[in-house]
């Protein structure tokens, strides 16, 4: 072949060779990656979404996704260096984004939307006659069902579902305790997590707990099953929604931005609305899935919403983070003579025996509750005697549970009635220290002091003394707060509210008596 020709059917293939290896790269020298962190349920689909991106922008952008729990995202957020962060972070839900300190977050739109339901077996939907109404969300949650609600720090659905609660119920005190009841009832629950909660469900067990999810688990979930059992209930004032917000981090310029644009179009695109549909979400205005309806276990309408205001949701998980630590508490009962004052069909005695009953009935067994009673000089010269020490309430107290133990020493409590009056201030003074003595760093401890009346013990320690005491031997590192309950009329509110003080802790008055249970509930709600 002439040397010309040659040459000429060289730059011919070279020519070729360019073109494709241009047309191959899509026109890209150095690309642009763009980290994208999402929840697990969307890595996949996200994956899907963003694999040709770089092809439907025209632009040298290689995504890589990453799914990953919000709870450790928002640690991150505020725990790493700027270039160890996601460019673009879809969480479950914009309630995370008032849960982290990180600067540089800005919302371009919602990806997908899964209202906040109470999922059940059908057959248990049918026996609690909802299958004709929705019941409300207290309705649904004073069933003496059990109540599986995920860990409030790493779930939007169960933090949603409590704020739903108060939301609903007015958002006062009494709210706020009907929200610490639901945490302590599910917490003493029989089902140990809400995937084996979610399991009895799809067995169609007509005695299945109540689960709060997305309305997407309950689709997924049955569309893996051929029985369909599971089922979404809507509360009647309306769910809370997952709404999937799509978040830019940071603030990249030049061909980042480019970059991160692509990817944050892509992810809000009409084809990524298909997408979620598919698997279950709705779409930010609310549309349905596919299979919605029928057999589906979900609605296909549109449920009604409850917005919540993320910085209102995050004052809730503060006001129920010590609940999350387990209780290390010593109650202390006032049983002077003057507990037999009548109230209702009982007197003061009983009805403090019944209040705190009802209360031990609700923490769980990780917790540790001793039992004293006290009155003036029922021991000899002390004014104080210990019915229980502070244990684990599935501990073993000599052959059976602590629990059992417990209420058993309640039902004495009316039996115990002493005629010497009350010894308030010494028995003060040394439950704090037995307190303090008994403490452990991985529980939140306290003095409960419950009192009808005021010191009478002319050999006491004296209120001054005492306050000084408790001041003097305060310890940062072993913290104990008493809370002092004044029981009716008679009890001496401001002693109670001088010794609570002293320690950190609160005082809290029931003049009218049958108020009892409700200032106990508060108490512990507050008690962290």
């Amino acid at each position: 072949m002439p040397p010309v020709l040659l040459a000429a059917g060289l730059a011919v293939l070279l020519l070729l060779g360019g073109g494709i290896w241009w047309a191959t790269s899509g026109g890209c020298g150095d690309r642009t990656t763009v980290d994208v962190t999402v929840a697990p349920e969307l890595g996949g689909l996200a994956e899907e979404l963003l694999s040709d991106v770089a092809k439907d922008e025209d632009l040298c952008v290689d995504p890589v996704v990453t799914a990953q729990e919000p709870l450790q995202t928002a640690g991150d957020l505020g725990a790493l260096d700027a270039d160890a962060l996601p460019d673009v972070w879809v969480p479950d839900s914009s309630l995370w984004t008032a849960r982290t300190d990180a600067a540089g977050l800005e919302s371009a739109g919602s990806m997908a939307l899964s209202p906040v339901v109470l999922a059940t077996s059908r057959s248990a939907v049918e026996e609690l006659g909802w299958s004709s109404g929705a019941p409300s969300w207290s309705e649904a949650l004073s069933t003496g069902r059990p109540l599986a609600v995920p860990d409030l720090a790493a779930s939007a659905e169960g933090l949603s579902a409590l704020a739903a609660v108060r939301a609903a119920l007015g958002g006062d005190e009494d709210a706020d305790n009907a929200v610490v009841q639901a945490v302590l009832a599910a917490a003493r629950s029989a089902v140990p997590s809400p995937a084996e909660a979610l399991a009895a469900g799809g067995t169609d067990d007509a005695d299945a707990p109540l689960v709060p999810v997305s309305e997407q688990e309950v689709y997924a979930a049955n569309g893996q099953s051929t029985d369909h059992n599971l089922v979404a209930v809507y509360p009647s004032e309306g769910t809370p929604s997952l709404d999937y917000p799509v978040l830019r981090v940071g603030s990249p310029s030049g061909e980042a931005k480019k970059a991160v644009d692509a990817v944050v179009r892509r992810l809000l695109s009409e084809d990524a609305q298909v997408a979620v549909r598919d698997a279950g979400f709705r779409g930010p205005q609310g549309d349905a899935p596919p299979r919605a309806g029928g057999d589906s276990g979900i609605t296909e309408g549109v449920p009604q919403a409850m917005p919540l205001e993320p910085a209102s949701v995050t004052e809730l998980l503060g006001r129920l983070s010590s609940l999350a630590a387990p209780s290390r508490l010593l109650a202390v009962f006032d049983v002077s003579k003057s507990m037999e004052a009548p109230v209702g069909e009982g007197n003061r005695a009983t009805l403090a025996r019944d209040a705190a009953k009802s209360a031990l009935s609700l923490f769980p067994d990780n917790s540790a509750i001793g039992l004293w009673v006290f009155a003036r000089r029922l021991d000899g010269d002390a004014d104080w005697v210990e019915l229980e020490p502070i244990r684990a309430l599935d501990a073993d107290a000599n052959g059976e549970p602590q629990r059992e133990k417990l209420q058993a020493e309640l039902d004495t409590i009316p039996g115990r009635l002493s005629p010497g009056g009350t010894g308030l201030y010494d028995t003060a003074l040394a439950a704090v220290r037995a307190a303090r003595a008994d403490f452990d760093p991985r529980a939140v401890s306290s003095v409960v002091l419950i009192t009808d009346g005021k010191d009478e013990d002319e050999g006491s320690i004296g209120i001054e003394e005492l306050v000084r005491t408790l001041e003097a031997e305060k310890d940062p590192d072993r913290p104990v707060k008493v809370i002092g309950i004044a029981l009716g009329p008679d009890a001496d509110l401001g002693a109670l509210e001088r010794i609570t003080a002293a320690t950190g802790g609160g005082a809290y008055s029931a003049v009218d008596e049958n108020d009892l249970q409700t200032v106990l509930f508060d108490a512990l709600r507050k008690r962290g």
